[in-house]
């Protein structure tokens, strides 16, 4: 083991910055630092983003939206419900009784008999302790297990190999990560460390049984959490590392809660202007992406989503302020947007009927 790596670096395998590995100490002594660093002892470790107490004087408030893992839910995904909140170092501690419970699962994910029973327990928690994103980030060694459950199930992929309960343990693991892609304080580290790039492998699956797609799923809500701030260095991540094809894909075949997940983070890619110039400089790739909206549209005959219209008119509405886009939807938009197809969505929610209205007067 080289020195980057026992000390906190650069991970030369996958260039993800670790928090430094604890397998070299006695799993005693693993523990016990493990404890001390979680309840913000004088001990300082580096991180990427300096390690902060996470102890009852410097808990961090914060919103960890979205309800992911086990069993992922219609009303969480993408984490597009509710907004940051702004923190300081003096904010409202957890509870001391909720906190040692907590620091004392954090230790359990070092034993790995107990890793899997640990990691369910803390995703439970997730909504009910709006500072434990920030601890899991700052506790020693802990960021540095929840990569070793991602990259553990590489092999399962391809051939399909996944059980249930393998895809459930991980879902727990990616339900945990995004309570630290929703914080602000741990947002963008997480960014720079390159980790959202972990995932880019469980989106490029095609099984559509339910331990797949809920992997995709929980994948998706990593990085809902990530772009639903609008943030320009993050847009610019997801079309710099080609996650856009992956986007796409799902939006074409994926399942509909996946669907309503995937063109949710396109609508926010496009909303950025680098995001937008990158889709509709390249004729090729605008056509592309044209058609799969359509798709979209045409796959919601027999069983519209209102979710799912609704985010794909804000797409639609979007690209048509490039002129070439707006001549290629005059030709070849839908006709199940412009006739009575969906008729009982726009009687039952008036704001898609003002979505379909303003994409119909700017295309005329």
């Amino acid at each position: 083991m080289n020195a980057a790596t026992s000390s906190g670096g650069l991970h030369p395998a996958s260039g993800i910055v670790t928090q430094g590995y604890m397998y070299a100490q006695h799993p005693q002594q693993q523990q016990q630092n493990a404890l001390a660093q979680s309840k913000g002892s004088d001990a300082k470790y580096q991180n990427q983003a300096q390690y902060a107490r996470v102890g009852g004087s410097a808990a961090v408030s914060g919103v960890a939206s979205g309800s992911y893992g086990a069993a992922p839910s219609a009303g969480n995904v993408a984490g597009t419900t509710g907004v940051p909140v702004s923190s300081n170092a003096g904010g409202q501690a957890m509870a001391d009784g909720d906190s040692e419970a907590l620091y004392q699962l954090m230790v359990e994910l070092f034993s790995a008999t107990n890793r899997e029973q640990a990691l369910a327990e803390l995703s439970r928690r997730r909504d009910q302790n709006p500072d434990l994103g920030v601890a899991l980030w700052n506790a020693y060694g802990v960021m540095t297990i929840l990569y070793q459950e991602i990259i553990a199930i590489y092999p399962l992929l391809n051939p399909p190999a996944l059980t249930m309960s393998v895809s459930n343990r991980v879902c727990n693991s990616l339900a945990l990560l995004q309570l630290v892609a929703t914080h602000e304080q741990t947002r963008m580290q997480l960014l720079k460390a390159n980790v959202p790039q972990l995932l880019y492998p469980f989106l490029s699956t095609t099984s559509k049984v339910k331990q797949y797609d809920n992997l995709r799923l929980t994948s998706l809500g990593v990085i809902g959490a990530l772009v639903k701030y609008d943030n320009r260095e993050v847009i610019s991540f997801f079309v710099v590392t080609e996650f856009l094809p992956l986007c796409l894909k799902i939006m074409d075949i994926g399942s509909e809660l996946c669907k309503v997940v995937a063109t949710f983070i396109f609508q926010k890619i496009i909303i950025d202007d680098g995001g937008f110039q990158y889709v509709t400089s390249n004729p090729k790739r605008l056509h592309t992406v044209l058609v799969i909206l359509n798709n979209v549209v045409n796959q919601m005959v027999t069983m519209p989503s209102g979710r799912l219209l609704k985010s794909v008119t804000k797409c639609l509405i979007r690209l048509a302020d490039n002129q070439e886009a707006k001549e290629k939807m005059q030709e070849g938009l839908s006709e199940h947007l412009r006739d009575s197809t969906f008729a009982h969505v726009l009687a039952e929610d008036v704001s898609y009927r003002r979505l379909i209205y303003q994409l119909l007067v700017k295309l005329s």
